[in-house]
C-alpha cells in the first residue's frame, strides 16, 4: 500500500489543496441537526477529519523519512501552511455547532463522554489568532528536524550519521567510544546557535499562544491543551521528588556496578552503552527483513491476533526501519486515521536498541489496531500517559520471548543480558524524565529568563546535578548543559514527557501481572486497548491492571521487583 495516495476515498478532491475539503464541512455546517440525524452527521464529519488528518499524517511521514528531499519538505509545509489552517477554522465551527445543540454529553453515547468533555476543552482553548502561531512553530520544527536530520561526519574514510555514531558506543575499545562520542558532540556543539534561536523563536510564539488564550504561562495553556484532567503541574513536580528519593540512588548503584564491570576509576558518558561484562555487543539482525521476522515470531508467542496485525504492516509496506543518511532522528508511531492503520519510523542499524524500539513502537501500533473500531475519530484521542503504557508494557511482555527457542533473537544467556540492559535502563530512565519535565516546567514559568540560552543552559546543568549522578562529565560541562538541544520533544512537543515516566510506572505493573499469569495479563492488556480514548486516564490503567499513581510507595515496590529480577538474570548471564 503506498503512502502517496489515500485508498478508497468517498469523494474526489486534490488533497494537496484545501477548498476541495471546505466544501464538505460547508455543507455539514449547514445541515439541520437533530437527535435523528446526529449520529449519521458526527460519521461524516469523522470521516472527514480522518482524510484530512492522514493527508497530513503522509505529509509529515514523507518529510522525516528524507529530510534533503525538497518535494516532500514541500507538500509537508504546504499542509502546515494552506491546509491545517483551513482545517482548524473549519473543525472550530463544527464543534461550536455540536456543542451548541448538545445539552448532556451523554446524548452521544456513554463512549462519546470523554471524547466530549475534551472537544468542549479544546473549542474553549480555540483562538483563531493561534493558528498562524502554530503554523510557524511546525514550520520551527521542520528546521530542527533539518539541522539535527543532516548531521553526520567523516569516520574512518566513510560518512557516518549520529545513529551509525551512536553504534560505536558499543565496542569494546574505550577508545573509540570516546572517539565517537566526541565526535557527535562536536556535531551538536557545531549546531548551537542555530538551535538556540530555534528554541528562542518557538517560546516567542508560545508565549504569545498562551497569552492569547488568556494564561498567565505557557505551562498553563499546555496542561489544557493536552486534555490533562487528571493531574495537575505540583503532581508532576510531587513524581519528581518520588523519583529523587526512590529511583535516583538505584540508578547510582546501578551506575556504579557498571564502573566496577568495566575495571574504570570512573565511569564517563561514552561508557553507558557498551556491555560491561566485557562481551561483544549484541548484533541481534542484519537489516529490516530479519528485524521484521524476529519481531513477528516473538508476537506470535505474545499472541496471535497481534502477530496479524504486525504481519498486516509489513504486507502493506507500513514499516520504515533502517537507518540512513537524511533520515530524521529517533522512531514513532504514526497513525493513518482514514486507512485505520498505523505507520513505524526508525532508525535501525543491527543493535539491541533496535529491538526494543521495535517491541516499543509496535506496543503503540497494536494500540491503533485494537482501537480501530470504534466508530469516531475522537474516541481515538487516547491519552498519551495511557498509550506510552501500550508501548513501554509491550516491551516488557514480549521479553520472554527473545530466545532462538521462539524464533527470537537471543541464545538465553545474550537475551538475559538483553533484559538486564533494558531493565537497568527503565531505572537510569527515569531521572532523565524528571529532568526533561523539570526542565519545561521551569522555562514556561520563567518565560523572560528562558528566552536566554545560556539561562536554559544552567537550568539544564542544575537539575542535571539534581537527578543524574553517578557519571562524571568533568571537562565536558557544555556538552553537558546543552543536553537540552538533544532531547526533540523539548523542542517540537512541550510537556510530552512525563508521560514516559506515568507510563512506565503502569506499564511495570502489567508485567508484574504478567509474571503471575502471562495469558491473562496480555488478555487485560488488550482489552484495555480497545477502550481507545472513551475513559478517564485512572479507568483506563484500572483496565490494564495498574494504579494511576506515582508516589514513594509505588515506585519501591516495583524497584524491589526490578532489582530482583536483575539478580535473577545475572545469574543466568
Amino acid at each position: 500500500m503506498s503512502l502517496a495516495t489515500i485508498p478508497n476515498m468517498p469523494f474526489v478532491v486534490d488533497t494537496s489543496r484545501w477548498e476541495g475539503f471546505q466544501e464538505r464541512y460547508d455543507r455539514l455546517r449547514e445541515q439541520p441537526l437533530t437527535e435523528e440525524n446526529l449520529t449519521d452527521w458526527l460519521h461524516e464529519w469523522s470521516d472527514l477529519n480522518r482524510l484530512v488528518e492522514e493527508v497530513g499524517a503522509i505529509a509529515y511521514i514523507g518529510s522525516s523519512l528524507d529530510t534533503a528531499d525538497e518535494e516532500k519538505e514541500k507538500a509537508f509545509l504546504n499542509f502546515v501552511e494552506n491546509m491545517a489552517p483551513g482545517y482548524s477554522l473549519a473543525d472550530q465551527a463544527l464543534k461550536e455547532r455540536l456543542l451548541e445543540r448538545m445539552t448532556s454529553d451523554d446524548m452521544a453515547g456513554d463512549d462519546m463522554r470523554v471524547p466530549m468533555q475534551k472537544m468542549r476543552n479544546q473549542a474553549e482553548l480555540f483562538r483563531e489568532a493561534n493558528i498562524p502561531l502554530f503554523t510557524e512553530l511546525a514550520k520551527l520544527g521542520n528546521e530542527y528536524d533539518k539541522a539535527t536530520g543532516g548531521m553526520k561526519t567523516d569516520w574512518e574514510g566513510e560518512e557516518k550519521n549520529l545513529n551509525q555514531l551512536n553504534s560505536l558506543l558499543l565496542d569494546r575499545d574505550r577508545d573509540v567510544r570516546e572517539r565517537a562520542w566526541k565526535a557527535t558532540m562536536d556535531l551538536w556543539q557545531g549546531k548551537r546557535e542555530e538551535l538556540n534561536d530555534i528554541y528562542r523563536r518557538m517560546l516567542e510564539r508560545r508565549r504569545q499562544i498562551a497569552d492569547n488564550a488568556g494564561f498567565d504561562d505557557y505551562r498553563a495553556f499546555a496542561f489544557r491543551e493536552w486534555n490533562r484532567f487528571d493531574y495537575t503541574p505540583e503532581d508532576c513536580l510531587r513524581f519528581h521528588d518520588a523519583i529523587e528519593a526512590v529511583i535516583v540512588p538505584v540508578a547510582e548503584r546501578i551506575y556504579e556496578s557498571r564502573r566496577m564491570k568495566l575495571g574504570l576509576d570512573r565511569l564517563r558518558p561514552w561508557d553507558l552503552a557498551v556491555d560491561p561484562s566485557g562481551k561483544p555487543s549484541l548484533r541481534p539482525y542484519h537489516g529490516q527483513d530479519e528485524l521484521i521476522q524476529g519481531s513477528l515470531n516473538i508476537f506470535q508467542h505474545v499472541d496471535p491476533t497481534l502477530a496479524r496485525y504486525y504481519a498486516t504492516m509489513a504486507e502493506e509496506n507500513l514499516l520504515d526501519l533502517d537507518t540512513r543518511s537524511g533520515k530524521a532522528l529517533g522512531g514513532y508511531c504514526s497513525t493513518l486515521p482514514w486507512r485505520r492503520r498505523p505507520f513505524i519510523f526508525m532508525n535501525g542499524d543491527g543493535k539491541h536498541d533496535d529491538v526494543q524500539t521495535m517491541l516499543h513502537e509496535s506496543g503503540h501500533a497494536f494500540h491503533a489496531f485494537e482501537s480501530a473500531p470504534l466508530p469516531y475519530i475522537w474516541q481515538g484521542d487516547i491519552p498519551l500517559e495511557f498509550c506510552e503504557v501500550a508501548s513501554m508494557g509491550m516491551e516488557l511482555i514480549s521479553a520472554p520471548y527473545l530466545t532462538h527457542e521462539f524464533g527470537g533473537y537471543y541464545t538465553p544467556a545474550e537475551a538475559a543480558r538483553a533484559r538486564i540492559e533494558h531493565l537497568s535502563s527503565v531505572i537510569t530512565f527515569l531521572p532523565y524524565m524528571a529532568v526533561v519535565d523539570g526542565f519545561q516546567h521551569w522555562v514556561y514559568t520563567h518565560a523572560d529568563e528562558a528566552m536566554d540560552a545560556a539561562a536554559c543552559d544552567k537550568a539544564w546543568n542544575n537539575l542535571w546535578t539534581r537527578f543524574m549522578r553517578g557519571v562524571d562529565w568533568t571537562g565536558f560541562e557544555d556538552e553537558c548543559v546543552t543536553g537540552w538541544h538533544r532531547k526533540l520533544h523539548i523542542f517540537q512537543i512541550p510537556f510530552y514527557y512525563v508521560e514516559y515516566g506515568m507510563a512506565q510506572v503502569g506499564a511495570l505493573q502489567v508485567w508484574r501481572n504478567a509474571l503471575q499469569d502471562q495469558a491473562a495479563a496480555v488478555a487485560t492488556y488488550r482489552n484495555a486497548l480497545q477502550l481507545g480514548g472513551t475513559r478517564p486516564l485512572p479507568e483506563l490503567f484500572a483496565a490494564a491492571g495498574a494504579e494511576f499513581r506515582f508516589d514513594e510507595s509505588m515506585l519501591s515496590e516495583l524497584v524491589a521487583l526490578i532489582e530482583n529480577t536483575l539478580t535473577e538474570l545475572e545469574q543466568i548471564n
